[in-house]
């Protein structure tokens, strides 16, 4: 019994003796701290695993995100002239604006088929008169591309909020129906048409918002927000009006309503002439009774 109390006693006596060491409470801190980093380390590398599951960040619970990308970017371009250096480039026929000033709506008439045409868009050449590099006036979809031989081919471009950009008189196209075009992409090469042979070697550009035709020039170096803004502005009766008169430019129809009107006159004066006058014809009458 007393040997079992002596060891038990000199047990005792040896693990106070090492926990009054220095060392073995930092040792133990130290231990402890490696244990719980490990632990974290390994949770972390188990939760690693859900990526098996293929899972997306853009995933939402109930919603399918199906709806294809849009281009920020395109809402912020300025509206560009469809060549690669507009510096060497100028207007030869202007947009004809029905507010415009005379001298300036006599400059924007296309003579074809011996009709006045207004000019629905601007007519761009370049200096030394050559053909040149037509490019996209702004990113968009390629909807048309037809030739043509009275507009010189036309390719047409549909943009955002009911905006299309139309280049005639091109060759050599380089684009189809469907393709998909960023701002400044060559388009095809300027040609000629013979709706306005005057023109030379030119590209016609139009833009037309919603269907109306407004002036490019309006909105070079602009931003793309100002069109879309654009509202149809031009009094349809008083438009139609323009048109009849840019259509008879010469007033032929003024004179044949004015010859008509004429010959009217006539044809009652004709017929108040052949009739017999009443008074006349009375008077007679009394004189003979009184013979």
């Amino acid at each position: 019994m007393r040997e079992e109390e002596n060891k038990r006693s000199s047990q005792s006596s040896s693990v106070k003796r090492f926990f009054k060491k220095r060392w073995v409470f930092p040792a133990i801190y130290i231990a402890s701290a490696a244990i719980i980093l490990t632990g974290v380390l390994w949770y972390q590398s188990s939760a690693g695993d859900s990526d098996k599951y293929e899972y997306k960040s853009s995933d939402l619970t109930g919603k399918k995100n199906n709806a294809p990308a849009v281009e920020v970017n395109t809402a912020l371009e300025n509206v560009k002239m469809p060549v690669a250096n507009d510096k060497d480039a100028e207007i030869k026929t202007k947009f004809y604006d029905f507010n415009g000033k005379a001298e300036d709506q006599e400059a924007a008439l296309v003579f074809y088929n011996n009709t006045y045409q207004p000019n629905t868009g601007v007519d761009i050449t370049m200096k030394d008169g050559e053909t040149f590099d037509v490019t996209a006036s702004l990113s968009g979809t390629v909807t048309r591309v037809e030739e043509d031989a009275i507009l010189g081919n036309v390719i047409e471009i549909e943009h955002d909020n009911g905006i299309v950009t139309q280049y005639q008189s091109v060759k050599d196209i380089e684009v189809d129906a469907g393709d998909k075009v960023k701002q400044g992409d060559v388009l095809a090469k300027a040609g000629q048409s013979l709706f306005n042979e005057k023109a030379g070697t030119h590209v016609h550009f139009e833009i037309r918002k919603d269907g109306v035709a407004v002036n490019p020039s309006d909105y070079f170096n602009k931003p793309l927000s100002a069109l879309q803004e654009q509202s149809e502005s031009v009094d349809t009766p008083k438009a139609k009006e323009d048109q009849q008169k840019i259509e008879d430019p010469d007033g032929s129809q003024d004179d044949d309503a004015a010859d008509e009107t004429e010959s009217g006159d006539e044809s009652t004066d004709t017929d108040s002439g052949d009739q017999p006058s009443t008074d006349d014809e009375s008077t007679d009458t009394i004189e003979n009774q009184n013979s």
